[in-house]
């Protein structure tokens, strides 16, 4: 697998060139990606483990395997990694937006509800 990975950084996309460019130039939010990284069977675009991101640029082949990345983006989520999909053409013609967007993502706190206050055992919860 990791050959595989080591050779896809050698034949890289221009969208994937770009915007691993970008990436390490920019040092969004001082966290640091790995490109082109194995994670189980797959090996993803790019990925910030820190914050278990996973980016994947997706050219026109994409719009064929629908299913094929469905399956792959499931067996990521299942592993704790959020999946954010970008177009190619989007990383070109957007960059500094779709960078925008991924800080936004980065910077997210998870949504903690508060835990209702019980007031005895068998009672409904205190919910003033």
């Amino acid at each position: 697998m990791r050959g595989r990975a080591r050779q896809l950084r050698q034949n890289w996309t221009d969208a994937e060139n770009k915007f691993w460019r970008l990436l390490r130039l920019r040092n969004i939010g001082g966290y640091k990606f790995r490109r082109q990284h194995p994670i189980g069977p797959y090996i993803v675009d790019f990925c910030c483990l820190k914050k278990r991101l996973v980016i994947e640029l997706d050219g026109g082949q994409h719009a064929r395997s629908i299913g094929y990345d469905r399956q792959r983006t499931e067996f990521l989520q299942a592993r704790g990694y959020r999946v954010m999909r970008v177009w190619d053409n989007e990383a070109l013609t957007n960059a500094d937006g779709v960078l925008e967007k991924v800080l936004e993502i980065l910077e997210e706190k998870p949504l903690t509800l508060p835990s209702p206050r019980f007031t005895g055992r068998g009672k409904e919860p205190d919910r003033t």
